[in-house]
C-alpha cells in the first residue's frame, strides 16, 4: 500500500518543468494576442473612416444636386459631423422632410477616453486647408484619426 502511494502523482521536478513549459507558451502567445487586438482596431478604423467619408461625400452630392440649401460662399460640405446624424431639410420636398446621412457617428477606435462624444474623437479637415497640414474650419471636408500611433503597415493612423 505504501509503495502504491509513492508511485501516484507528480514529482516536484515534473511540476516545475510543466509550469516552465506553460510559461514559455504563454509568453509566446501574448504578442500574438496583442497583434490580433491591434488588427481588430485597425479594421474598425477602416470601416469607420469609410462610413464617415461616404456620408460626407453623400452630403456634398446632395448639396450639389440642390437637395440641401447652401449659400453661394459655402463649399457644400457639412458644417459639423453632427449634421450627418441630425439631418437637414430637403429643399426639393414640398413637405417638411429631412435628409439623413448617418444613423450614428462611429467612434475612433484608437481614442481612449470613452466619456468624449463620438464626433469629438475625430480630427477634422476643412475644404480650405491643405492636405499636408489639415485643420478644422467652416466645414468638414475629411476626417482622420487623432492617434499618433503607426499602423501595422507602417503608415501613421492620422494618414489613413
Amino acid at each position: 500500500m505504501a509503495r502504491r502511494a509513492a508511485v501516484r502523482g507528480f514529482t516536484l521536478i515534473e511540476l516545475i518543468v510543466a509550469v516552465a513549459i506553460l510559461g514559455i507558451l504563454a509568453t509566446g502567445l501574448l504578442p500574438l494576442a496583442q497583434l490580433a487586438a491591434q488588427r481588430g482596431k485597425e479594421q474598425e478604423l477602416r470601416i469607420a473612416l469609410r462610413e464617415l467619408r461616404g456620408a460626407i461625400d453623400a452630403y456634398k452630392k446632395a448639396a450639389d444636386e440642390g437637395r440641401i440649401e447652401k449659400k453661394v460662399d459655402q463649399s457644400g460640405y457639412p458644417s459639423e459631423l453632427a449634421v450627418l446624424v441630425e439631418g437637414v431639410r430637403d429643399a426639393r420636398s414640398t413637405e417638411d422632410k429631412a435628409v439623413y446621412f448617418l444613423r450614428r457617428i462611429p467612434r475612433d477606435p484608437f481614442f481612449d477616453d470613452v466619456t468624449i462624444p463620438a464626433e469629438k474623437t475625430w480630427a477634422l479637415r476643412s475644404y480650405d486647408s491643405p492636405p499636408d497640414d489639415p485643420r478644422a474650419g467652416d466645414d468638414v471636408f475629411d476626417v482622420f484619426s487623432q492617434s499618433r500611433k503607426v499602423g501595422l503597415n507602417g503608415v501613421p493612423y492620422r494618414q489613413w
